[in-house]
């Protein structure tokens, strides 16, 4: 008998949202190979459209999604977005209940936030393994955007609560070598720890030249140099540089900024932009995920943001497919971050300092006037993706994790997954 695979998050295939579109790669995957019974315990609900209803119970791809029933007030108020939560974590953890046994690994996402602590939980009563997937690290995110909830006594609380599921699961997968840090330094043994950088779908994502993308035409790029922006832009990811860069650049008509995607701070963009009568920015929303290699690849290079005191809780997973797609990166943000070494690690792109608007306006200027250099990059980019950052190496990463979970001593199943990988 095949051992049962859960994987819990909000949001599940049709959803486009980035948690969502991560574990349907990962889920249909690992389904692929027949070597799990792999269930899915997801809401009804899709993020980039409120409005849909999806069904409760559904076969796709050789596995099966369980969508659980919850409130719907939605993002833009906290409490509403609480009760939200709420429903879900009560939901889910009825529904992982029935469906968990002794021949069952848990893979609970970070989507909801602490939805790691009910999976502990019912891995504790049901005899589960469990594997933590951590795409952020709450309360800290939290408190690093000044939420008020996230500060004092209540704080403490979520952390101890946090920390209770990191140590309950055989293994913790982080998505970047800091966030890695951050674990250890939570107190979560090294060899619980293993680090499986995020993906993009290569196959789908391949780079286009821009004398081929139909994009470029219909949205009046040809002829333009294109900063794009592909995804959330939301509170974590700071846009002042951006804009006051854009607007240092607002006579040159060779350059133009593609903000593609939806999110907080989207919108503030949007309205600032208004606000100033900017007439060097395109603004579309979330691209299908059939046409990502033409709508990232309608862009010469794309910007990527973080505020630095959010390096080692979070990962921009944009940047997975932006390499897919053959472009370089222009990250803001800070020196010593995740991404800010991948860039300068690889030769893919360049760092700018947050609020360093002139220097970032001087960068797309120098990449502007040398397009032989920006191609190199890109080339650079889409061959580094495809050595360490394509959807195949993540499987097999995650597949070594799996099939040692319930089986390695002490529940150490990334010591045994990297010991057996010395071994080959």
């Amino acid at each position: 008998m095949k051992k049962k695979l859960v994987f819990i998050n909000r949001f599940f295939h049709p959803d486009h949202s980035a948690t969502s579109q991560m574990l349907s790669d990962l889920a249909f995957g690992i389904a692929e190979r027949d070597e799990f019974d792999v269930h899915v315990v997801a809401s009804r609900l899709r993020y980039d459209d409120p409005a849909v209803r999806l069904p409760a119970l559904e076969q796709a791809a050789g596995l099966t999604v369980h969508r659980v029933w919850t409130s719907r007030f939605g993002r833009h108020n906290l409490w509403g977005r609480l009760l939200d939560y709420l429903s879900f974590y009560l939901a889910s953890t009825v529904a992982l209940f029935r469906l968990a046994d002794a021949r069952t690994t848990i893979v609970a996402k970070t989507d909801p936030p602490l939805i790691s602590v009910p999976a502990a939980a019912v891995a504790k009563l049901r005899s589960a393994g469990l594997v933590n997937w951590i795409q952020d690290l709450f309360p800290e995110v939290a408190g690093a955007l000044g939420v008020g909830l996230a500060k004092g006594p209540v704080y403490c609380w979520l952390r101890r609560l946090r920390n209770f599921s990191l140590h309950a699961a055989e293994a913790n997968i982080a998505i970047g070598e800091l966030m890695k840090a951050r674990l250890i330094g939570e107190g979560v043994p090294p060899d619980r720890i293993a680090v499986i950088h995020n993906w993009a779908d290569g196959a789908a994502i391949t780079p286009v030249r821009p004398e081929c993308n139909s994009l470029r035409t219909e949205w009046g790029l040809d002829g333009k140099f294109v900063v794009g922006y592909s995804g959330n832009l939301g509170r974590g990811h700071e846009f002042t540089t951006i804009l006051e860069a854009a607007d240092a650049l607002r006579d040159d008509p060779r350059v133009v900024f593609l903000m593609i995607g939806g999110g907080a701070n989207f919108v503030a963009l949007r309205e600032a932009v208004a606000a100033r009568q900017l007439g060097n920015f395109v603004f579309k929303d979330y691209q299908p995920r059939e046409i990502l290699a033409a709508s990232l690849s309608a862009a010469d290079v794309h910007l990527v943001s973080l505020r630095p005191e959010l390096e080692g809780l979070i990962v921009p997973s944009k940047c997975y497919g932006i390499a897919a797609a053959g472009r370089p990166i222009l990250f803001i943000g800070a020196e010593a971050g995740e991404v800010a070494g991948m860039v300068r690690r690889d030769g893919t792109g360049f760092r700018v300092a947050p609020d360093d608007f002139a220097g970032l306006a001087a960068r797309i200027l120098d990449m502007a006037g040398d397009p032989s250099a920006v191609a190199a990059m890109g080339r650079s980019a889409r061959q580094v993706f495809d050595a360490r950052y394509s959807l195949g190496a993540a499987l097999d990463s995650w597949r070594a994790i799996l099939a040692r979970v319930g089986q390695a001593p002490n529940g150490k199943a990334v010591a045994a997954s990297e010991a057996a990988a010395e071994a080959r």
